[in-house]
């Protein structure tokens, strides 16, 4: 067992990293990439993580968060993306949060609603976890919202829907960079080259 843990984030860096180091400036269509067109929104910091709580590969991102955000300037907010009607589902539990803690929820929150969303098989068990996330915080599930907290839930989410069909990213994780570009995570060997790639972006 003691080599299980090990292994396991091992394989968990080469869901994100390349096998090789890139050297001198990051290059577009390699370590980036620039949007359709640039995201004219409020929802979006000058660096936020686009990421979705159903996305596995995106739980194990949220470990090198701290590593990245420790070599930049701002700090790192999160967009949970919108594809279909399973991912506003479960961007609904995200925002509720987010509205809640007036900002980006905390490292233990978000581990907590990974949790709460890929570690239970059935729909009891995965209800009942959810409400454990919100109430042992003494917050409120939205399951509870009253009509004023449904319509904030239900804008943000709006917002959220058109912002991710118009980046166009159809994988995550990922990150929003001035709202014009993309970081292209396979085109990196660690997150110390993610993060000059976001510092190179947010002076482009």
């Amino acid at each position: 067992m003691k080599f299980i843990k090990p292994f396991l984030f091992i394989f968990s860096i080469s869901l994100f990293f390349s096998a090789y180091s890139y050297s001198g400036e990051p290059k577009e269509g390699v370590q980036y990439a620039t949007l359709p067109s640039p995201l004219k929104s409020d929802v979006l910091s000058p660096v936020t993580e686009v990421f979705s709580l159903s996305c596995h590969p995106c739980r194990n991102m949220e470990n090198f968060l701290p590593a990245i955000n420790q070599e930049l300037d701002t700090n790192i907010d999160k967009m949970h993306i919108i594809f279909n009607q399973p991912t506003y589902m479960i961007a609904m539990l995200y925002y509720a949060a987010e509205i809640q803690t007036k900002g980006t929820p905390d490292h233990s929150f978000i581990n907590d609603l990974f949790s709460a969303t890929q570690d239970y098989s059935s729909v009891k068990e995965q209800k009942d976890a959810y409400e454990q996330v919100f109430t042992s915080r003494g917050l409120i599930s939205p399951t509870n919202f009253n009509d004023e907290q449904i319509s904030a839930l239900t804008n943000k989410l709006n917002t959220v829907k058109i912002l991710s069909e118009q980046s166009r990213i159809n994988a995550v994780p990922t990150f929003i960079v001035n709202r014009k570009y993309s970081v292209i995570l396979g085109g990196h060997a660690n997150p110390k080259e993610i993060a000059d790639t976001i510092n190179y972006l947010l002076k482009k």
